[in-house]
C-alpha cells in the first residue's frame, strides 16, 4: 500500500476547467509588446492585443504573469491591418466593408519545445458601407481581438 501511494505521488496530472493544456511544472508566462508593422494600423494597436491577450491566459489558466523570460513566452507583430470590399451589390459597388487584422505569433514552451510555433493568425469584422471605419472601428477591433486571441491561446495552450 506505501509502494502505491510512492509510486502515484511522483505522477503529475493537470487538470483544467477551461481547456488548458499547460505543464504541470510551468508557473509563469511572459508577453512581450507586439510590433506594429502593419501600415494602416494605430501605432498603439500593439500594446491593446498585448494586453488582451495577457488578460485572457490570466483569467483561464493558473499562470503567473512575468515580464519576460516566463516558462511560456508569446511575442509576435500585427503584420496586416487592411479594409477592403467584402460584399458587392449588383450595382457594382460595395454594400460591405470588411476590416482584417493579421498577426504573426511566435511562442515558446521552455518544457515542451515540440509545441513551440511561429504562427500566423487572422480574423475579421465586417460593416456596412454606410457607416465610417472611424464610427464602428472601436466595436471591430474588440470583436476581432476576442478572435484573435482565443485562437492563440487555443493553438498555444489548448488541448481541444
Amino acid at each position: 500500500m506505501l509502494f502505491a501511494a510512492g509510486f502515484f505521488s511522483d505522477c503529475k496530472v493537470n487538470y483544467s476547467f477551461t481547456g488548458a493544456d499547460i505543464p504541470a511544472d510551468a508557473k509563469t508566462f511572459s508577453v512581450e509588446t507586439f510590433t506594429v508593422i502593419a501600415p494602416l494600423a494605430d501605432p498603439t494597436y500593439g500594446l491593446t492585443i498585448t494586453e488582451e491577450l495577457k488578460e485572457l491566459i490570466l483569467g483561464q489558466s493558473r499562470l503567473d504573469l512575468v515580464v519576460s523570460e516566463g516558462d511560456l513566452q508569446f511575442e509576435g507583430s500585427v503584420t496586416g491591418y487592411n479594409v477592403a470590399p467584402a460584399a458587392i451589390a449588383a450595382d457594382e459597388f460595395a454594400e460591405i466593408n470588411r476590416l482584417t487584422i493579421t498577426i504573426k505569433v511566435s511562442y515558446v514552451n521552455t518544457f515542451e519545445e515540440e509545441k513551440n510555433f511561429d504562427r500566423t493568425f487572422s480574423r475579421f469584422a465586417d460593416f456596412p458601407t454606410t457607416q465610417d471605419l472611424q464610427d464602428v472601428e472601436a466595436a471591430l477591433i474588440e470583436e476581432i481581438n476576442f478572435q484573435l486571441t482565443q485562437d492563440i491561446f487555443d493553438a498555444s495552450l489548448g488541448s481541444w
